[in-house]
This record gives C-alpha cells, structure tokens and sequence, in this order.
C-alpha cells in the first residue's frame, strides 16, 4: 500500500511498502514548523477557555447558591458541548480545511465571551447557555490536530500531534490566572478579560496557519461516518475517552474538588490544579514521542494501569499532599495517554484523519462530561467525591483490557511504516 506525505516545499514524496519506505527525515524539515506553532497556540488559548468555568466555579456558586450537583454539571456542560461540536468541525475541517475552521470557530467564542460578559451571567441556566458556546473552543481539537497532522509523515505523527496537542496546557493558564482575575475584578469580568488573549492569537493564527497541500477532496456528507462502521473506530474513541475524559474532567473538577475536600481558597485551588494539569499537558508530545518509539498499544497498556493506580489512591487519600501526589501522576498517565492514542488514529485512519480527529476528539469530551458531573453527583449523593473517583479506575482497568485485545490483530494487519 502506497503512502505519501508532503515536504516543507510541497513536494510529493512516495514510499510504495513500508519495506521500500524513504529514509527517515528529521522531524522540523519534515513538515511546516509555523502552521504547528499555530495550531498549538490557537489550541493552547482555546482550551483556556474551554474549561473556564472550572476555576471560576467557587465565587460563581457562592453569587448563585449552587448544589454539588449543579457545580458538577455547569463544568461538565462545556466538556459535552465540545465533544458533540467536534463532529461538526471535523465535517468542516474536511470540507473548507482546517484553518477556515478554526477562524470561525474562535469568532463564535469571542464574541459568545463578551456578550456574557457584556449582558452578565446572573443564573444556573445562564452559565449552562455559556458552556455551550464554550464548547465551541473545545471543538477546536479537531481543527488543531488535522492542522498539524497532515504536515507530517507517519514517523513523525505522534510528535506532530503530541505538540499540537499540548494546546491542553491553556487549562494551566485558566487555572493560574482566573481565580486571582475573579477576587480582584469579579468572576464575571474575567469573560471579557478573555477576549483579549483570544483576540491577540486569533490574529497570529492567521498569519502563520497554512493548511497542508494533501487536503482531500470534499465527499458525500454519508461518507464522512464511514469509519464507524468499522470496529477499530470504536476502540480508539472508547480508548481516548478514558485518557482524554479523565484529563479534562479532573481539569475541570479540580477547583471544585480542592475547595469542597479541604477548604482551600480558590486561588490556591487554582494552584493546586495547575500543578496537576501542567504535568499532564507537558507529557502530551512525549506520550506521542514514547508511542512512536515503542508503539502506540505498548505505551497505552502501561497508561491504563499507572491511572488506574493513581485514581484508587485519590479515593483513599484523606490530606492535601496525598490527593496532590496522587493526581499529577494520575494526570502524568492521562496525558501520556493522549498522545498515545494520536499517535494509533493516523496510522489506521489517515484518509480520514479530519472526521476521525472529531469521533475520536467527542468520545473524549464524553468521557470528561460523564466524570465532571459523576463527581458532583457522588458529591450530592454520598458526601464523598470517592465513589466517582472509583468508577473511573474500573474504567481505566477495562480500557486496558480492550487494548489487549485488539493488539494483536492491529499489529497484524495494519498496514504503516509506524510502529504500533
């Protein structure tokens, strides 16, 4: 099966079997070095506010009167909103290319960010009408990647994608940044004060973003769901649901879970959860390195059992420094683990890396809605976060067990010059 890649100059270059494949290039003269610099500061900022209300969530509950449940449910509705709208950019992405797509989209959050904060967001209902259009920047994983992606030859795919991908550290940055932009000008001041670095970026993004010259021709609405009737589609949207989900849940969660369990300052939860989501976002690009070394399946069995691990110890923790020790390395295995599966999806689904960068990105949104509100409502239900933290350490167990299962036949008969 022939393969084919563009160079930074355009040029086709064509290896017929991995048996016959062209040498090896170095990684920043084999695709476009500022279309990869954009995608990841347009992913970076759009994450940002993705999970906006998460930082914000103590001083919002406190002027709304907020239950556990509600709490859970307002940071989680941006996490499903972005899952379901990935779809749709991924029908976008294929059809007018990515940076069309990703222009739009930070449009529709910039002007949804000041308009909530021009009119004020003054009820339960008005913050969930704000996550939705949040879930416009969470959408944008599947504008970002296929940016980057079709730069790059498969050897090459987990880097690429793992520094596009790395975008998940703008979740730092809300987390730093939005708690002390709350107790100085109000919670609901930091939603214009967003526009501005959304602004700034949204201008560098198109001046450098350049879509790859491999873009597909656009094809029958009905094709783009093609890949869902084949079994290997599920098993990587259930695998980066489970990566993915418990990454941005806990992002999302965090805040909540710090002040709630141990009384903590929302500015100090906010410390507390950028630790733990930095060391999740710096190992992306090594999670996509380490997979392009030892194999996408390799990397995810030891994934799988490191989180699991990690979030049985959450569950038993009962002082800050275990539960903080606990999830960063949680979040180091999560993280890992995002790279990981992005460094399988091109190898199995490069023709329709676009659609299946949305399917694979939604399956990971609903994995982070599912944990956001489960915390909540465990919250609510039992008075301890623990049962929610529980489930999703089964969850882990079984996604490792899937990847048993089908690591052979994918060794088998994929067909790429990477190793899986």
């Amino acid at each position: 099966m022939a393969t084919a890649y563009w160079k930074r100059d355009g040029e086709a270059a064509l290896a017929e079997d991995t048996s016959e494949a062209a040498p090896a290039t170095s990684f920043w003269k084999a695709g476009h070095a500022p279309t990869l610099i954009a995608a990841f500061l347009y992913f970076d900022l759009a994450f940002m506010v993705w999970v906006l209300l998460g930082p914000l969530a103590p001083e919002i509950s406190k002027t709304l009167g907020l239950t556990p449940a509600e709490k859970g449910l307002m940071v989680a509705v941006p996490t499903l909103a972005g899952a379901l709208l990935r779809v749709v950019n991924g029908l976008l992405v294929d059809r007018i290319g990515p940076k069309r797509s990703g222009a739009i989209s930070q449009l529709i959050v910039i002007v949804g960010l000041f308009t909530a904060w021009f009119v004020g967001v003054n009820s339960f209902g008005g913050t969930l009408a704000l996550g939705v259009i949040l879930g416009f920047a969470g959408a944008s994983f599947a504008i970002a990647l296929p940016l980057a992606s079709r730069w790059y030859p498969a050897e090459h795919q987990g880097k690429a994608m793992g520094l596009a991908g790395m975008g998940n550290s703008g979740t730092v940055l809300a987390s730093l940044f939005a708690p002390m932009l709350a107790k100085t000008f109000g919670w609901n001041a930091v939603l214009g004060l967003a526009c501005i670095p959304l602004s700034v970026v949204l201008v560098v993004y198109l001046i450098l973003a350049k879509d790859a010259p491999n873009q597909p021709p656009p094809r029958k609405l009905v094709d783009y769901f093609g890949p869902l009737k084949q079994a290997d589609a599920w098993w990587l949207m259930g695998f980066y649901a489970v990566t993915f989900g418990g990454f941005v849940g806990l992002a999302a969660s965090l805040p909540i879970y710090f002040t709630d369990q141990f009384g903590l300052t929302s500015i100090t939860a906010g410390y507390c959860t950028a630790g733990c989501v930095f060391a999740g976002s710096l190992v992306r690009p090594m999670g996509g390195a380490l997979a392009d070394r030892i194999g996408g399946v390799k990397a995810l069995m030891m994934v799988y059992a490191v989180a699991a691990v990690a979030l049985v110890g959450v569950a038993q923790a009962h002082s800050l420094p275990g539960a903080l020790g606990m999830f960063v390395l949680a979040m180091l295995a999560l993280g890992t683990g995002n790279g990981s599966v992005f460094q399988l999806v091109p190898q199995r689904f490069q023709a329709e890396i676009g659609v299946m960068t949305g399917l694979v990105g939604m399956a990971g949104g609903i994995g982070g809605f599912y944990l956001a509100s489960s915390l909540g409502l465990a919250k609510q239900m039992t008075g301890s976060f623990a049962p929610g933290f529980l489930i999703f350490a089964g969850l882990a167990v079984a996604a490792q067990a899937g990847v048993a299962l089908v690591k052979t036949r994918w060794r088998a008969n994929w067909k790429t010059g990477a190793r899986i």
